[in-house]
């Protein structure tokens, strides 16, 4: 698959996972207080997009390792994102109703590459013991 299919997929996990996190926090906000109900969706729709991205972006076998790193995804996401939102308003001018879309669109790319590494990262190999005869 060609790495231009992987990051139209990737936006699709993007679009899809943007969903099932809105939806979870509405369901979760009859229940619980807005603080726990996002975090909780936030998780949800998280590990979602990990096994989404594994399964259906990189059709790579979902691991332990990859799991655990994942969020790193999550991470570079939210850090370029609130650097674009105050480069835009504090620095370029933008509206502050409009700088998440554009620093959310500019970290599109990021992210990508982020995922596609933690994604398509060979596992480290187990020696096997030696067979004695």
């Amino acid at each position: 698959m060609t790495v231009t299919a992987q990051m139209a997929r990737f936006a699709l996990v993007g679009v899809v996972n943007t969903g099932t996190y809105y939806g979870c926090y509405l369901v979760l906000l009859t229940w619980l207080p807005y603080i726990a109900a996002h975090v909780t969706a936030f998780a949800l729709s998280m590990v979602g997009s990990f096994f989404l991205n594994s399964w259906f972006t990189y059709r790579t076998r979902p691991t332990w390792r990859k799991f655990l790193l994942f969020p790193l995804t999550n991470a570079a996401n939210f850090v370029i994102t609130t650097g674009g939102v105050y480069l835009l308003v504090d620095l370029a001018g933008f509206s502050s109703r409009y700088a998440p879309l554009v620093a959310a669109a500019a970290a599109i790319p990021i992210t990508f590459v982020v995922s596609r590494t933690i994604m398509l990262r060979p596992e480290p190999r187990v020696p096997t013991p030696e067979r004695v005869p």
